[in-house]
């Protein structure tokens, strides 16, 4: 057997620069990376001789540069990822928001922090972490359980598995999701006599799970005899690339499509069968055709309470949940008949089944009526005062094409743009499994490296970019434009109107109502400009829509800043659903106590089998 001698770092390098795509592109873009005492000796020294062969990049963050990485791979459809790796200590602890953020999105990323030394002569080392009653135990487990696949490299020679096992895992469409390979620092730089053969360039594919025979005439059977269905597309459509499939079944089968935050976009807004969001943040015209629907279709999707209004939503009497999903866990949950296959394939097959079948029509009139009011919220302010997020999201619709992916994950715009955005297929991006306050500025990064043809806007409040900006920096210095919408409520403004319609008083969430001695004025222009890129204030909604326009112009970021009113939320009319958000059972108001009422209502509507 003919060997090559590296270190084994050198090896990983190597080996994950050849592992290819169908395409015939690297799997792994690339590796971002803040270098420390537990990685700059070993990996360090092995990204650098590499050059780009596997590029490096130079991020601010640990966490953030993880959420670059994971939006990138969000927006390739987990059909590339890219890589981050950290020094020990803070720097590997600084990734665990990141990766339960990926775990919780079925989203593929490679983490590689450094670990203490394998063989122990210097415990403890700089930022070591003892367990008093394991020695095994290093500040690194904190990330078993948000990985998918962790492993901890104390010899060479176990990359040989570890490293396949990685890839098996992240492209692996069930099993998806954040690897951990825990890279003892004196392990990455020991010498190794390495097969040759190890390094032979290897294509992975993306397997397509064929459903079984029995679930898929159960569930065609389900169809054929439903009333009133209505199919749920979550994420799954678009890791899929079903997109098509999913506007050609509808089409074809007359059933009614609503969305999910991850599946939004899988259906443009102007298909005549896309009835928009559902659940809490739903449309009116969504929400009905759930309320009613005899038979829940769901594609992709994992059922998360936003979608199921806290499983109280779906309220027909006898109605069945079908789920159709690559992994058997989502597929079984709440008591549904789960159809375990890909959705490009299982869409496929139901046609195939279900020939020239047509459900009753949905109704379009509600469809139209829900649209108008819409554009009704979403136009300009009549008069003076400060605009509503609704306002906000309107004149960035106004001012950009079928081009822009709106992109955002926490605070009110979540919400709000579920509800208000329309975008044309694929015009969406939201991480909204963990909404991670501070995801927005990396994320618009990462999608923006993954998506150069497509105009990027990121909706962000200012408690948001407060916890996470300095990505900002790196997107200048790589010259990566793309547009920050920033609305300043001077506060969490979101969570603010959840205390107050929960029964509570306004506290510790807008700065006028917590324990300060100066309200804070933050010049988030001066702020954004000091990091290079492109920053103004818009003066009113006209103003916004004018520098939106004018920073498709520009080869780095834009942050427009625009006051809004606090006190004004996503919901108008009868849109939305009821959320299970406990509520104090005793308390000495009597706002506390209807509010309390209120919840025994809605709660006793839940339907919670599982």
């Amino acid at each position: 057997m003919n060997t090559v001698r590296m270190t084994a770092a050198q090896a990983m390098v190597k080996w994950l620069s050849l592992q290819l795509t169908e395409e015939g592109d690297r799997f792994v873009d690339g590796v971002w990376a803040i270098f420390g005492h537990g990685n700059v000796a070993g990996l360090g020294e092995a990204l650098q001789k590499a050059g780009n062969g596997l590029p490096t990049w130079r991020g601010q963050n640990e966490q953030t540069m993880a959420h670059a990485a994971i939006a990138y791979a969000k927006a390739k459809k987990r059909r590339r990822v890219q890589a981050v790796t950290s020094s020990i200590g803070p720097g590997a602890t600084n990734m665990v928001t990141a990766a339960a953020l990926a775990h919780v999105n079925r989203l593929p990323v490679l983490l590689i922090p450094g670990d203490v030394f394998a063989n122990r002569r210097p415990d403890p080392v700089l930022q070591q972490v003892e367990d008093f009653d394991d020695g095994t135990v290093s500040a690194n487990d904190c990330l078993r359980p948000v990985s998918r696949y962790f492993d901890r490299i104390t010899r060479p020679e176990q990359l040989l598995t570890a490293l396949p096992r990685a890839l098996r895992v992240m492209t692996d469409p069930a099993n998806c999701g954040p690897v951990t390979l825990s890279f003892c620092q004196d392990v990455q730089v020991e010498a190794y006599d390495w097969p040759e053969a190890f390094f032979e360039p290897k294509i992975w594919r993306i397997r397509r799970p064929e459903p079984d025979a029995y679930e898929l005439d159960a569930v065609a059977k389900l169809i054929l005899a439903a009333k009133s269905p209505v199919i749920v597309a979550g994420g799954g459509v678009i890791y899929s690339g079903a997109e098509q499939d999913l506007a050609d079944f509808t089409t074809r089968h007359a059933i009614p499509v609503i969305e999910t935050q991850a599946g939004k976009s899988a259906l443009a807004q102007s298909h005549p069968m896309n009835f928009g969001a559902a659940g809490v943040d739903g449309s009116a015209a969504a929400n009905a055709l759930a309320r009613k629907a005899d038979l829940v279709i769901g594609v992709g999707t994992r059922f998360q309470d936003f979608t199921t209004g806290s499983w109280s939503l779906f309220e027909a009497k006898g109605r069945k949940i079908v789920s159709i999903n690559v992994h058997a866990y989502d597929a079984d949950k709440h008591g549904a008949i789960g159809l375990v296959a890909d959705a490009k394939v299982a869409l496929a097959a139901l046609g195939a089944k279900l020939g020239g079948h047509k459900a009753p029509a949905p109704d379009a009139v509600s469809r139209a009526e829900w649209l108008a009011a819409v554009d009704r919220h979403c136009s300009p302010p009549a008069g003076a005062g400060l605009p509503s997020d609704a306002q906000v999201i309107g004149a960035v619709q106004r001012a950009t094409g079928e081009n822009a992916i709106a992109m955002c994950a926490a605070g009110t715009m979540p919400g709000a743009l579920k509800l208000l955005w329309q975008p044309s297929q694929g015009g969406y991006h939201m991480e909204y499994g963990y909404s991670c306050m501070g995801y927005e500025i990396a994320g618009a990064m990462g999608l923006k490296l993954a998506r150069p043809d497509r105009e990027v806007i990121c909706f962000v409040g200012d408690g948001s970019y407060m916890m996470a900006n300095s990505e900002l920096a790196s997107a200048v210095m790589r010259r990566v434009p793309f547009t920050v919408v920033l609305t300043d409520n001077r506060g969490y403004g979101c969570i603010n109107r959840l205390q107050r319609g929960t029964g509570g008083e306004a506290f510790n969430n807008l700065y006028q109502d917590c324990n300060i001695e100066q309200q804070p004025e933050i010049d988030f222009v001066a702020h954004a400009g000091s990091m290079g890129a492109f920053a103004v204030k818009a003066k009113d909604i006209a103003d916004l829509e004018a520098q939106i326009a004018a920073a498709r112009a520009r080869d780095i970021p834009t942050v427009i800043v625009i006051d809004t009113d606090p006190t004004d939320g996503p919901g108008f009319g009868d849109a939305g659903h009821w959320w299970d958000v406990a509520v104090p059972e005793v308390g000495t108001t009597e706002k506390l106590k209807q509010a309390y009422a209120g919840y025994l209502a809605s709660a006793a509507k839940q339907n919670t089998v599982n």
